[in-house]
């Protein structure tokens, strides 16, 4: 089937075969920069890399979350570092009275570990503000993309994190500077529903002829564009798709339109908000990006 974390503060009608396998876009969940000369070059890369997302992860805390406010936790490496800051000043006295909420099974374990007591999401509930880690950030109009990251079936899929982050007043997609984008290719991943779920392949398929691949997502290991004999059930019963631009993208928001008109999608894991900021971490430095602001040179 052809076309399926220092700052300045420190898955009746038969699929076409796909000729050849997608290019590895999906980033991991740890964060990656370029590669350097070497193994003690790269693991100091890597170092390196920490504490820039670390600095940016403290920098969202510092500078958004505020004593009284009901706070949302996203998951990732970056929200987890954000989550243990948080804790620790809990733990201080600098922050109180803080109302958390997680939304996923990581980051109700990275709450648990930092000593932060938190509840569930539950659809409705209002937060001040929520962060979590972007897989990739659309510059200038700040939308992002989440879900790339694995998951396992059985497990609450993106969905509930997407809303989550969409119900917060403010909204900071924390990354690094590799992952502030213009014309974003790689995986958008696509909720669908599972009875006619190849009906909805071939229809999204038809949609980004020549610009995107169409694969259902395993559970585990690698499958071609069917997702082999186990393809990934979420927790809602639903399949994944990995829509996977082999074209730059002009716009993530009207690739988001285009997927909410397509019957048998369910969601998608394109996040479009008002109110959201991106912290940047690049090279020893933070940044915070506004929606419409100025690019980082």
């Amino acid at each position: 089937m052809e076309a399926m974390a220092r700052a300045s503060v420190a898955s009746s009608v038969q699929l076409r075969p796909c000729p050849r396998p997608p290019r590895n876009r999906c980033l991991p969940s740890s964060v990656r920069r370029p590669g350097r000369r070497g193994v003690a070059c790269s693991a100091s890369a890597a170092d390196a890399d920490v504490v820039d997302l670390f600095d940016a992860a403290k920098l969202t805390v510092d500078k958004f979350v505020k004593s009284g406010m009901v706070v949302g936790f996203g998951s990732g490496p970056a929200s987890a570092l954000a989550v243990q800051y948080l804790g620790t000043r809990l733990r201080r006295g600098s922050l109180t009275d803080i109302v958390a909420v997680t939304s996923s099974v990581l980051s109700a374990s990275e709450a648990d570990k930092a000593g932060i007591r938190a509840s569930s999401y539950q659809e409705g509930t209002q937060l001040d503000f929520a962060f979590t880690d972007a897989e990739v950030i659309e510059e200038g109009t700040l939308a992002a993309v989440i879900g790339r990251r694995k998951t396992e079936s059985g497990e609450p899929s993106f969905m509930v994190e997407k809303t989550m982050v969409k119900s917060a007043d403010k909204l900071a997609f924390i990354t690094g500077n590799d992952k502030y984008l213009t014309g974003i290719e790689g995986s958008i991943p696509v909720l669908v529903k599972s009875g006619n779920w190849i009906d909805t392949a071939e229809e999204i398929d038809d949609l980004f002829l020549g610009d995107a691949e169409v694969w259902r997502r395993p559970s585990f290991g690698t499958a071609g564009p069917l997702g082999g004999d186990h393809p990934l059930v979420t927790k809602e019963g639903h399949h994944v798709l990995d829509v996977i631009f082999t074209t730059p993208i002009p716009d993530l928001g009207q690739v988001a339109e285009k997927l909410e008109k397509i019957a048998g999608v369910v969601d998608h894991g394109i996040i479009c908000s008002k109110q959201s900021y991106a912290v940047i971490a690049s090279k020893g430095e933070v940044q915070v990006i506004e929606e419409k602001s100025s690019v980082i040179p």
